[in-house]
């Protein structure tokens, strides 16, 4: 039988497929891909051979769900279809586990998680919360795969909603700030593929430093900044501009509009 199938053959369900084969959490043969799309099964077949490409869920041992929301309720019913009712994983946002719980057979153990899209590059952030007869092997069997595509976290469902403004959102507050950057750099005469270069790679470099050294992004900031210097006269100039006041209310707008999707 299967070990796991992912349903959706999207970007996120393939970085999930490479990390687990990469990290050797099962072989090519365990795994398989439900994907309606036939160029799509073609595609991803191609890049992982030996991996089953399926237009429709199987009988399997367990099934991570990385639908569309609109299409969960319809894949459960195929799952409980196909006699597929071990453990589901679902990274389908906005989805309760409550939802999850009703769609599928009674006594199905259900994990919800929330991914970003680092996990295309293998550097994710996840928050896992457990459904009423999730146990604690439920969970760590979630973190094995989220795992192989980053960190991950356990959280209470509620919380899921401030994980989606902080770090599902928040890959798309960094590009911006990487894009703002870059226009900074060409603004005060470097060539533009010059300040990418530098940008993208002082961000890199900069979160790398926070997360290898255990400092906190105060003290960091604090090592790097002179009295009277160049850092000083730049973060005031943010400060000024109210960027901090702009994160808060940047990730307090995309948590209360994930409220409003449940």
């Amino acid at each position: 039988m299967i070990r796991l199938q992912l349903v959706g053959g999207g970007r996120m369900g393939e970085a999930l497929l490479g990390g687990l084969l990469a990290h050797g959490w099962a072989s090519a043969a365990e795994l398989a891909v439900v994907e309606p799309l036939a160029s799509r099964r073609q595609e991803v077949g191609e890049r992982y051979p030996g991996v089953a490409m399926l237009e429709a869920p199987a009988a399997a041992s367990a099934s991570l769900l990385a639908v569309k929301p609109g299409l969960v309720t319809e894949v459960c019913a195929q799952l409980a279809a196909a006699e597929a009712t071990g453990r589901v994983l679902s990274i389908a946002a906005g989805v309760s586990v409550a939802h999850l719980e009703a769609a599928l057979p009674a006594g199905t153990p259900v994990i919800r998680a929330m991914p970003n899209t680092p996990a295309l590059v293998g550097m994710g952030a996840s928050a896992i919360t457990g459904g009423s007869v999730a146990g604690d092997a439920d969970l760590a069997w979630a973190e094995e795969i989220l795992g192989a595509v980053g960190i991950v976290v356990r959280v209470a469902e509620p919380a899921l909603d401030a994980v989606t403004g902080l770090s599902g959102s928040g890959p798309a507050y960094i590009f911006l700030v990487v894009e703002s950057l870059i226009e900074a750099g060409v603004l005060v005469g470097l060539p533009r593929d010059t300040a990418t270069l530098l940008a993208v790679q002082t961000v890199l470099g900069s979160a790398t430093l926070l997360a290898q050294t255990g400092q906190s992004p105060a003290d960091a900031r604090a090592a790097v900044t002179s009295p009277a210097g160049t850092t000083a006269a730049g973060l005031r100039a943010l400060e000024d501009g109210g960027v901090r006041a702009a994160f808060l209310a940047a990730v307090d707008a995309a948590t209360r509009r994930s409220r409003e999707l449940l």
